[in-house]
């Protein structure tokens, strides 16, 4: 794990333990009848798991960090935080139109909180942090986010959980080649050995580190 980077945009998969049968989105199903719960259909991490992975040993000693999150968790996001030693800067909010009917307010928001170790300086000012991106596949994040992140945040770059490759940019996940070694996380995706992770690709179909919000699209629904 020698390599370190100035800027890390990490979306854990975060432990959804059931969700509602009847479509994504919690919907009802057009029968009206009830709901149901039932068990997540992919791998997940606890906030334990997440806050025990390297991810102070990537990042230089002035380094910016961009940690997606949802509604559910944002408290458990800050023992992430300072398990990887970074302080909160902002929060920005991805602003979507509504899917769903679960909740007194349905949640149509995704966070990802700007994060800061040291003092690196930041390229540019972003003015504002609510942004009104279009939707893609379920659970991607939009490309444009990543264009704004380069345009603010200095590199060299680093995603985690990715699920696709960017120009530019080191990768780690099981759907993307793995630039690096996670000193034993490897584990978690069958078919990189422990420990030697670099330039392999997967072929496993474990949705262990396939992001909970996402990078990119899954074949496999996300909550």
């Amino acid at each position: 794990m020698s390599a370190r980077y100035h800027c890390i945009v990490a979306d854990p998969p975060w432990a959804y333990k059931t969700r509602m049968s009847g479509g994504l989105g919690y919907n009802r199903p057009a029968s009206g009848a009830p709901m149901k719960s039932a068990a997540m259909p992919y791998e997940t991490m606890s906030i334990d798991e997440i806050a025990a992975l390297p991810v102070p040993a990537l990042a230089e000693d002035d380094a910016h960090l961009y940690l997606w999150t949802t509604q559910s968790f944002l408290r458990d996001t800050y023992r992430v935080l300072d398990a990887w030693g970074f302080r909160q800067g902002a929060i920005l909010v991805w602003s979507k139109p509504p899917k769903g009917v679960v909740g007194t307010y349905v949640c149509s928001v995704e966070f990802c909180i700007f994060a800061r170790r040291g003092s690196l300086a930041h390229k540019r000012r972003q003015l504002g942090t609510c942004y009104q991106w279009a939707r893609g596949g379920h659970s991607a994040k939009p490309e444009a986010f990543q264009d704004m992140v380069e345009s603010v945040s200095p590199g060299p770059y680093l995603e985690l959980f990715a699920r696709r490759q960017r120009l530019g940019w080191h990768s780690w996940g099981n759907q993307a080649l793995c630039h690096i070694s996670m000193n034993g996380f490897e584990e978690c995706v069958s078919g990189l050995p422990k420990g030697n992770a670099d330039h392999r690709h997967s072929e496993s179909g474990n949705e262990k580190l396939t992001g909970g919000t996402g990078s990119a699209q899954s074949e496999t629904p996300k909550p």
